[in-house]
């Protein structure tokens, strides 16, 4: 068992961590004509338009949640006069309702993806697999904080997930810190590093390509040009 915790916990991060920073410079030095999201835009819009627009505002707040709760230790949320408390009440009541955009967004996406015949016919496989399992990371988000924090209230994933996840990045991951965690978040966990390592193979490589130079451009100005009767 100790050898599953050990991959599970320790080489499966590293690995997907590993070909997703590799995996993104092959595909940026091989393949940069399909660095595209592939917009089916053109093919359906009313739903794309909604779904996309709830995605994007629960998901940027949500990231930032995990940033937060993750990154940041105990201690220091403490010294800055968060207690305890009020770190609960943020996580799960402003946390949730983002969440719920979230997912809501993206069971749009999904269900537009899958079930609107010629938006499925321009989707890869990789499209598919991408909306699917980021709704199921959503939803065993959603799922951990809403059920498994009620079940079991005792359970604190700042003293066991966060210091992990931090020992992870200063190269001291400690796999028994793991073992006790509720295995909503085990899924939770294991299924956002899957995405990390299949990311530089499917469209979520557009991600990074944010068009800065849009907002310091020059206009294009439109003239009309009127017809002059002979």
């Amino acid at each position: 068992m100790s050898m599953v915790n050990q991959f599970l916990w320790v080489i499966f991060p590293y690995i997907c961590l590993a070909v997703f920073i590799v995996g993104h410079i092959y595909r940026y030095r091989t393949d940069q004509f399909n660095w595209t999201a592939k917009s089916s835009e053109f093919i359906e819009k009313k739903h794309l338009k909604l779904g996309s627009l709830m995605f994007h505002l629960g998901i940027i707040p949500v990231i930032g949640g995990h940033v937060a709760g993750l990154a940041v230790p105990q201690s220091w949320m403490e010294s800055l006069g968060i207690s305890d408390h009020m770190y609960h009440i943020g996580a799960v009541y402003i946390g949730s309702a983002f969440g719920f955009l979230t997912l809501a967004g993206m069971v749009l996406l999904t269900a537009r993806r899958f079930t609107i015949r010629n938006v499925r016919k321009l989707s890869s496989a990789s499209d598919m697999m991408v909306n699917v399992l980021l709704l199921f990371i959503v939803f065993m988000g959603m799922y951990s904080t809403l059920v498994t924090n009620a079940v079991q209230p005792e359970f604190n994933y700042r003293e066991s997930v966060s210091v992990w996840f931090r020992g992870l990045f200063m190269l001291r991951p400690d796999a028994s810190l793991m073992v006790n965690v509720p295995l909503a978040f085990k899924i939770h966990i294991l299924a956002g590093f899957g995405i990390f390592g299949l990311w530089p193979f499917t469209r979520l490589v557009h991600v990074w390509s944010v068009p800065l130079n849009y907002v310091g451009r020059r206009y294009i100005l439109y003239r009309k040009h009127r017809k002059f009767e002979s």
